[in-house]
């Protein structure tokens, strides 16, 4: 997309950067190295650390300088390895459990402006209006220009209750919007359902959270019991930017034989080498008595399924929509995912702070890479029937600098020429002003252009595809599948939430 970004975050969540988490929580706090330390470089450190102790300006607290290396050391490593201090430790112990406290927006940082990449649904940010490509300019009148992200993350958090008001700069208009948004407790509905047609439900994972499953299998249960000869579902991942792993497996294991392989990761450490199986000690929640997917009915390991995916869709996300690929268990429908495949670990540092840190790769159940690929749906189809629209203009992981490489030995796609990056700034602006002339996507809608397109698909009406061409990275869309999972692995323990 040639779009430059420097950061990006969750604002509300507390998380500083990453798109998408896919956590994995050990058990144990802190690991000690044996490896021998640069000396010759920490003594370059305490050097630079006297000196702006002795030379600077004004003085400034020890505290602040270390908690300043260690941040800028971790982040320096990929866009999802951060420092949490100890409010953004707290907010993302609450992210995963589907609650927090914000007006619920994903920003980025471009070229010295916060720019938004979505609103999450239902939230504040999304009932006041906001939309994805705005930028935000002040906050409570105070200038953003040349702020850090981290620092504007910080000016958005507050208590619940509390206004902040945002000055926002949108394309095509001509005055700056202001908009008041009372921050509050969101809870995130991370699945919903419905019937869209006669025989045709609709189930959608906005983020996979810890009641994730549980959630799911509740709103399956109540889709047969409307309908109990189904003859198609549609599982919506569209915008879905992940989350932990086990809500991922569990969903994919729904629709998949019991014990089918679900996602592999492989890292440095030997823990971060590992075959995820769809089994129960992977996807149960911690201290569950029973099996949550028992309560499924046995027809939904059978009954035709599409996934709707597109360039917001992430991480977990990605992980059940390979693996359903992978076996031919579902038709994948939409557009090139995010290609966040990337294992993040929280390791405890104190009481109250955390590093989150990259530790493996992901692979498909046929070892296929997700990270910097993404998955490239079966059947390419737009957002709507004029084009991709907003999605068209999303960032994904490639684009990300500092983003961690594939590392199966396959070259990324060239970086556009100045006459190729002319022609987007072009298609971009064309794009843009096409958008702004319809209403916002509601997933789900009659009006649900890719929804309607994979119910075509069940009843084998014909399908609006999209240009190939131009809405696929080549290089990652066919890559040669040689797996190194064997049928008698042995279980490999799963460090849970």
């Amino acid at each position: 997309m040639g779009i430059k970004v420097k950061s990006i975050g969750l604002i509300g969540l507390g998380v500083l950067a990453g798109i998408g988490m896919s956590l994995q929580f050990p058990a144990v706090a802190q690991k000690i190295t044996n490896a021998p330390l640069p000396l010759d470089e920490l003594r370059q450190l305490s050097d630079v650390f006297g000196l702006i102790k002795s030379d600077y300006v004004e003085k400034v607290e020890d505290k602040k300088l270390l908690t300043e290396a260690i941040s800028g050391m971790v982040a320096s490593l990929d866009p999802h390895s951060v420092y949490l201090d100890k409010n953004a430790f707290k907010e993302m112990r609450e992210s995963v459990q589907g609650k927090f406290v914000g007006i619920g927006i994903e920003v980025s940082m471009e070229d010295g402006y916060v720019k938004v990449v979505s609103p999450i649904e239902d939230s504040p940010a999304a009932k006041a209006g906001i939309q994805a490509g705005d930028l935000i300019t002040r906050l409570d009148n105070i200038p953003l220009k040349g702020l850090q992200l981290e620092e504007v993350i910080k000016k958005m958090r507050g208590q619940p209750g509390t206004k902040l008001v945002l000055t926002m700069s949108r394309k095509g208009e001509s005055k700056p919007l202001v908009f008041p948004i009372v921050r509050e407790e969101i809870r995130v509905q991370s699945v919903k359902a419905k019937m869209v047609a006669p025989g045709y439900a609709w189930l959608r994972i906005a983020q996979f959270q810890e009641p994730t499953v549980d959630d799911m299998v509740k709103k399956i249960n109540a889709l047969y019991a409307q309908d109990p000869k189904l003859k198609g579902l549609v599982l919506d991942l569209r915008n879905d930017p992940g989350g932990v792993v086990p809500g991922a497996i569990g969903v994919a294991t729904a629709f998949l034989p019991g014990n089918s392989v679900i996602v592999s990761t492989k890292g440095q450490l030997p823990e971060s080498k590992q075959v995820f199986y769809g089994r129960r000690e992977f996807y149960a929640p911690p201290g569950a008595k029973a099996d949550p997917l028992a309560k499924l009915p046995a027809a939904l390991k059978t009954v035709p399924l599409v996934v709707l995916v597109n360039a917001g869709s992430a991480s977990a996300s990605e992980i059940v929509a390979g693996a359903l690929q992978d076996y031919q268990r579902a038709t994948v429908i939409g557009t090139q995912t995010f290609g966040k495949g990337s294992v993040q670990t929280l390791r405890q540092i104190t009481a109250d702070t955390a590093i989150k840190l990259t530790t493996a790769r992901y692979y498909t159940p046929k070892g296929r890479a997700i990270q910097a690929r993404g998955i490239v749906p079966d059947l390419l189809v737009d957002e709507t029937a004029e084009g991709d629209g907003w999605n068209s203009l999303r960032i994904r992981e490639a684009d990300l600098e500092k983003h961690l490489s594939s590392n199966d030995g396959k070259p990324e796609a060239a970086r556009p020429t100045m006459e190729g990056m002319q022609d987007q700034l072009e298609e971009e602006q064309r794009l843009i002003a096409t958008a702004k002339k319809r209403k916002p996507l509601e997933y789900g809608a009659k009006d649900d252009f890719q929804l309607q397109q994979a119910l075509n698909h069940f009843q084998g009406l014909p399908v609006q595809l999209a240009k190939v061409d131009a809405k696929v990275d080549k290089i990652g869309a066919k890559p040669e599948i040689a797996s190194d999972i064997k049928a008698d692995d042995k279980k490999i323990p799963v460090q849970k939430p």
